[in-house]
């Protein structure tokens, strides 16, 4: 019963932390005179893909690298099928204003990268270097096209910017969050391994459904808040984003602090549930397709029968 409580305990940090993070990452960037498109593209994408990159390395430094594993899958997973498929059942996502396609392609190179990397397992510092040179090559290329449009993009305001902010409560927001997503993300992989261990649950499960979905929440709220205010391109460049930062970036950190063995049932299914998923956003990047109920509903409906099978096949 504690180590539930010091679970839920933990993500609800993580996410008030994260929360924090992000407004005080972006009050102080726009203080700074730096363009709010630029925020959006890599501050706040790194803001909400914290919790995820701060449970991957405590993991595989706690001894549990399976659950890096399992919180990077399952979340890209959970964030194409219940991040776009809740809005879209309960509120819908007109078509994109914007041109995702780009994106969308760095995130399906980025996918079969992953899955490569995977195949050639364990994830060393060697692998770990290759994703995270991806990284760096898409966040790079994002700069430039953010820096060649910034002109025509002078009126995007993210949320939580507040150009009155006085500069105490700026610091206060970055400390809460540099200070609460560590303990969260301590507090949450502690937890999780302990239940992990007295159900005899393997860690990677773990990762894959209660870790992911948890740390998937952050990209859910905005999503959430996209769809009701008639935005599908930031619901799109949310979730695209995280999932690039999640393949390459976590993964990569993961990496590096210590070896990640790839177990056998992601080659088989996880992997590929995962790619799958993200080829199911084509029709809506280049078709500019609205996603309305019935796509909530099949995309709501999928991601339940995954974790189904997940927790039938596995545990």
């Amino acid at each position: 019963m504690l180590e539930i409580v010091g679970a839920v305990g933990g993500l609800i940090i993580l996410l008030v932390a994260g929360d924090a993070l992000v407004r005080g990452a972006v009050n102080l960037s726009l203080r700074l005179g730096i363009p709010a498109l630029i925020v959006s593209l890599t501050i706040v994408a790194f803001g909400t893909s914290a919790p995820e990159l701060l449970i991957s390395v405590q993991s595989v430094l706690a001894g549990v690298p399976g659950l890096a594993l399992g919180n990077v899958v399952g979340s890209n997973t959970a964030n194409i099928l219940l991040v776009l498929g809740i809005p879209a059942l309960f509120a819908g996502l007109p078509a994109s204003a914007a041109d995702t396609r780009k994106s969308f392609v760095q995130m399906i190179a980025a996918t079969l990268l992953f899955i490569l990397v995977c195949f050639m397992g364990p994830i060393t510092w060697v692998h770990a270097s290759v994703l995270l040179a991806g990284f760096f090559l898409i966040l790079g290329d994002q700069f430039r096209e953010a820096l060649s449009s910034r002109k025509n993009d002078d009126d995007l305001d993210p949320d939580g910017a507040d150009p009155t902010m006085k500069g105490w409560k700026i610091a206060a927001f970055l400390a809460a969050g540099l200070v609460g997503l560590p303990l969260g993300a301590g507090l949450l992989v502690d937890n999780a391994s302990a239940i992990a261990t007295r159900l005899g649950v393997p860690d990677t499960i773990i990762g894959l459904t209660l870790v992911a979905i948890g740390t998937s929440l952050p990209e859910l709220a905005t999503t959430v808040m996209a769809a009701l205010r008639k935005q599908a391109d930031v619901a799109l460049g949310n979730v695209i984003g995280s999932n690039l930062f999640n393949l390459l970036l976590i993964i990569g950190a993961a990496g590096l602090v210590g070896e990640v063995p790839v177990p056998v049932e992601f080659l088989r299914f996880d992997l590929w549930v995962m790619l799958a998923a993200s080829l199911m956003l084509f029709p809506v990047v280049y078709r500019n397709q609205r996603m309305g109920k019935r796509w909530g509903t099949v995309l709501c409906a999928l991601y339940v029968a995954y974790i189904i099978v997940v927790l039938s096949t596995e545990i």
